[in-house]
């Protein structure tokens, strides 16, 4: 009995099949390809035609494609016969054969073709002249993988010779080619494993299939090599397999091999080191391994143990972040990860508490020591350690516990050798020091784990003496922008934590000293010539306006600054100071010298006269925040606010300042409704018909004096497309909220008023999309926008729904049709033609 297909498969196929239209032009496209005359088709044209081919096998697996379209077959011939095909055309016909040859009924019909021995067998592009070129050997790679889907294509390759050359494309000059081929191994591997084995394989009962076995006995045999590149081939292969497949097989091929890798560890004339933490971290992610007990482990023990600093330092983090891992490997881990925190603090020669974070090594603390005291490997030892801390910080669950108070002393340590702030005692302290004075790279990777410690409890000791080296970075002029920068945001950071503690311990004197200290440092980087650093300041600024008790005055005057990066800064600086001083009822900030009017007076004019998109965008987000948190005044306030905002921003040439415009008009419209309680709000109390009508009305009413529905069906013609997709899905929300289902079927029959003339028209101008020239917003052509029978007839009448779909097309969706396709092809061959015409 005929084995039924999926419900859903016959669909997708009538959804992909060929049209006719295709089906008459690939016959020229496939002749056009294969004439060599042709100087080739685009790349990006080939490609395009792979993927539709790829769709078009996806979901037929019979031969119907071929039988209908013999030009394919005769296509791939055409080639084939060519004594000096076109390298890229060669490539694009091995990967459309490997396509095809995909299911196992086209594989034997290209088969019995003796196509697929001519493309890639022995006999093939694999012995000629044009294998030279990395992009024939490339497609023949991606051929072969794409048919590698059944056991006639497995053992077609294993038994006509094509596995040898994938063993050779391994060290393939070119490393896509090679990475590819390495790829290529594991999937066939994998096919072999799971398609040919008819019983669970196990480490006493381990019969590999035939073609498992060739790949197998390669790995082996390259491992046993004294090939250093034959070695890390394979050690690339095995890491590609642990970390895709995780099949109980897997385990059995490990313990085979596992006694030779062990040995790369300890023997100094293989160098396959390198490599070897990323294999045992994929391993150790895989549920295989991750929950035996042993050997495995035992290795990553001594993986840990005899891989350099550098080397063992991301298998360190990366078993950090297992949660299934025995206790003593965690915490040999943590240990090799803080050994260059540990010879910091150490190297300092601090006193006794903090002599070190570790009581004892894993490895040589010479090895580590040697690496600081080593100009060309200090900073990128220290990078990548800080770079680990900070992932591991970035964890909302730790799996293991960091001993924070000693961390943040090694941090203060570091970024105190950096700005030359510590004169150590001892001969690797002064060497360290000396590496390390003015180093951007390791201040920026050691303020960025600041910040994240702030976040963790028990540096509370600490505190004097960290805000001590913060303040001298605030405060040196040798700090550059970008540290300047990280300091900041470090300094925001500890800052919150530090009123934290100061509410429960009473602290204040200190935090109110710190906090005058930030401010005088602050007030100094405003004036800085440096425009980065007057933008940092800003941005501190606004982060921790409500910490500090008075507020620059030179805020404000920032708003003219020459940059337009420091203005939109300042924007939002000034926007936030008066949402927390004019808005806020109760205010603990002092010195803001401007009322709400002039505020709001002072960024209207920027966001109509400025030059630069980046303060009026600035602008429009800080009006859209104070709406949306209710701070502007009475409803009727709101309703004058808004109109004049969207008056200025419906003209602005910044496609994202018209676009936060509309973000705007949608915060109002919610609010609105919701304030006059229409019943779809899901706050709004529950009313009557009559009174849910006599709200609707007036709710209309409001958005058609602030003129929102000329803006909205306006920015429905925008020409960049997020804004009239977001005006489109506004209006749908004001559709749903004012016009019940059942009237926009009623709403048909208004075509003869004067308003449902105007509404036709409008209709025919929306189809145009950004092509409509000169809408008009004053009520022209009948459409009147500040009238609510009209703009109620609008919402029920204008096909939403379509301009929705149209707008959320691609642009190119068009260009992408296969059809097009085609005749973009055969229009480039058309033009070589007349070309060739023209010269008679």
């Amino acid at each position: 009995m005929a084995t039924r297909e999926p419900w859903f498969i016959a669909p997708a196929r009538r959804r992909v099949a060929m049209t006719r239209e295709c089906a008459l032009l690939l016959p020229r496209v496939c002749a056009a390809l294969a004439d060599p005359r042709q100087p080739g088709s685009d790349d990006t044209c080939l490609e395009k035609l792979l993927d539709w081919f790829r769709s078009l096998t996806a979901f037929d697996p019979t031969v119907k494609l071929l039988q209908d379209n013999p030009c394919l077959t005769e296509f791939i011939t055409a080639i084939l016969a060519l004594p000096e095909p076109s390298p890229s055309i060669l490539s694009f016909t091995l990967r459309l054969a490997g396509i095809l040859a995909a299911s196992e009924n086209r594989f034997q019909h290209l088969r019995q073709e003796k196509l697929l021995v001519r493309l890639f067998g022995r006999d093939g592009p694999l012995n000629s002249a044009v294998w030279e070129d990395a992009s024939v050997r490339s497609g023949w790679v991606e051929g072969v993988h794409s048919m590698m889907h059944h056991q006639p294509a497995l053992h077609f390759l294993c038994d006509g010779g094509g596995i040898d050359a994938i063993f050779t494309l391994q060290g393939d000059p070119s490393l896509f080619v090679a990475s590819a081929a390495s790829q290529l191994l594991v999937h066939m591997l994998t096919l072999s494993v799971e398609s040919e084995t008819t019983k669970p394989l196990s480490t006493k009962d381990c019969d590999w299939p035939a073609c498992a076995q060739i790949i197998i006995k390669h790995i082996e045999d390259s491992l046993q090599s004294s090939s250093a590149s034959h070695i890390e081939q394979s050690l690339k292969l095995l890491t590609s397999l642990f970390g895709n497949c995780h099949a109980t097989w897997t385990e059995v091929l490990w313990l085979g091999i596992s006694k030779q890798i062990e040995s790369f560890l300890t023997e100094e004339t293989v160098q396959a080191q390198h490599m070897l933490a990323n294999l045992l971290l994929k391993m150790a992610w895989s549920p295989v391994f991750c929950d035996t007990e042993g050997s495995f482990w035992a290795l990553v023990t001594s993986a840990l143990e005899h891989l350099t600093p550098m080397q063992a330092g991301p298998l360190a983090v990366g078993i950090l972040r297992l949660y299934k891992c025995p206790q003593d490997v965690r915490i040999q881990a943590l240990t090799v990860l803080l050994q260059p925190m540990d010879c910091i603090l150490r190297a300092a020669s601090q006193p006794l508490e903090y002599a070190g974070l570790l009581d004892e090594s894993v490895s040589d603390p010479i090895t580590v020591e040697s690496l600081l005291s080593s100009k060309s490997s200090c900073a990128s030892l220290l990078c990548q350690t800080l770079a680990h801390l900070e992932e591991l910080l970035s964890l909302i669950h730790l799996p293991v516990d960091l001993p924070y108070t000693s961390l943040l002393h090694s941090l203060m340590t570091i970024l105190q050798f950096c700005n030359g702030f510590l004169s150590p005692a001892s001969p690797l302290g002064s060497t360290i020091s000396q590496i390390l004075i003015n180093c951007f790279r390791v201040q920026r990777s050691a303020l960025d784990v600041l910040a994240a410690l702030s976040e963790r409890k028990g540096c509370d000791t600490l505190m004097g003496s960290l805000f001590d080296v913060l303040l001298a970075y605030l405060e040196s002029p040798n700090t550059s922008p970008t540290v300047l920068k990280k300091t900041f945001q470090a300094t925001s950071k500890w800052l919150v934590r530090l009123q934290e503690l100061s509410c429960s311990n009473n602290q204040w004197q200190q935090t109110e000293k710190i906090l005058e200290d930030v401010f005088l440092v602050l007030q100094k980087h405003l004036c800085s010539p440096c425009w980065e650093v007057r933008d940092s300041s800003l941005e501190f600024l606004t982060v921790l306006i409500e910490c500090l008790r008075e507020v620059p005055r030179l805020t404000e005057n920032l708003l003219e600054d020459p940059e337009s990066y420091v203005r939109a800064s300042a924007v939002t600086a000034v926007g936030h100071l008066a949402f927390i001083t004019c808005f806020a009822p109760e205010s603990p900030v002092t010195g803001n010298q401007y009322n709400k009017e002039n505020t709001v007076a002072k960024l209207q004019e920027i966001l109509s006269t400025d030059s630069e998109g980046f303060p009026r965008r600035a602008v429009i987000s800080i009006f859209t925040k104070w709406l949306r948190q209710g701070c502007t005044g009475q409803l009727e306030d709101t309703e004058q606010f808004v109109s004049r905002v969207i008056q200025t921003v419906e003209h602005d040439l910044d496609w994202e300042v018209r676009l936060g415009g509309l973000e705007l008009v949608e915060v109002f419209c919610s609010q609105t409704i919701c304030q006059l309680g229409l019943p779809k709000c899901p706050h709004a109390p529950v009313s009557s018909a009559v009174t849910s009508s006599i709200h609707q009305n007036e709710s209309l009413q409001i958005l058609c004096r602030a003129k929102l529905f000329s803006f909205l069906f306006r920015s429905l013609c925008d020409c960049d497309k997020p804004v009239g997709q977001r005006a489109c899905d506004i209006l749908l929300g004001l559709r749903g909220d004012f016009c019940p289902i059942s009237t926009l079927k009623d709403s048909q029959g208004t075509g003869d008023s004067p308003a449902g003339h105007g509404i036709a028209w409008l209709q025919r101008t929306l189809r145009q999309g950004s092509l409509a020239q000169n809408f008009p917003t004053d009520g022209g052509n009948g459409v009147d926008f500040q009238n609510p029978e009209s703009m109620m007839l609008a919402l029920r009448t204008v096909d939403l729904e379509e301009l929705h779909d149209e707008l959320n097309k691609s642009s190119d969706h068009v260009e992408k049709s296969p059809q097009s396709l085609l005749q973009d092809i055969l229009a480039t061959v058309g033009t070589i033609e007349e070309n060739e015409a023209d010269c008679y």
